[in-house]
């Protein structure tokens, strides 16, 4: 009795988290373009010095999941990282043509504090708005930190961006910091 061969995926998310250094993002899209597979949306970013990489891949024909694994594994142990890969659900990558959007940008900045990311996502949430991407950050002087978020959204066409910004406003306010809500070209990432 022969044995099933494993499913074939068209799509998988790949992820990789490890201490920064140059080389990882080389490393690791080597194996995907040796394999022959195509990356379709990434996210990489440095946190508290650990790279960390997000990544919608497309396999070519034939490529098992499990053997694109067992290849980014072995990258990953020599390079310190820990990889994983897992299947992409059909229909997966976010609301699409499910809801009509326009795109925004939303800059915060404010003294650093707890809460500020907590009320603003509780009150895009509270209006529909999806958060594509988000990065926060404290700059300044040790002795005045300033805590700068930056979220790119997705802004239902029914919800009146006037209206939105204006409960922007009131919670920058309680929150002491500022918000700016921008209309963005969405072919600009």
């Amino acid at each position: 009795m022969s044995e099933t061969p494993p499913p074939l995926a068209s799509r998988v998310v790949v992820t990789a988290l490890g201490l920064d250094r140059p080389g990882i993002v080389a490393a690791v899209t080597g194996v995907l373009a040796e394999a022959g597979c195509n990356l379709e949306d990434t996210s990489m970013t440095i946190l508290g010095g650990h790279f960390a990489m997000m990544l919608v891949v497309a396999l070519p024909d034939g490529l098992a999941t499990a053997t694109l694994e067992a290849a980014l594994v072995d990258t990953g142990r020599v390079e310190g990282l820990t990889v994983t890969v897992g299947p992409l659900p059909s229909g997966a990558g976010g609301r699409g043509g499910e809801v009509a959007v326009r795109h925004h940008g939303l800059s915060v900045y404010g003294a650093d504090h707890p809460g500020i990311v907590r009320g603003v996502t509780t009150l895009l949430a509270g209006h529909g708005v999806n958060i594509v991407d988000l990065t926060t950050r404290v700059i300044g002087p040790p002795e005045r930190p300033v805590y700068a978020m930056l979220l790119e959204l997705q802004v239902p066409e029914a919800l009146d961006t006037a209206t939105l910004a204006e409960r922007l406003a009131g919670l920058a306010d309680e929150l002491g910091v500022a918000c700016e809500l921008t209309a963005v070209d969405a072919d600009l990432l």
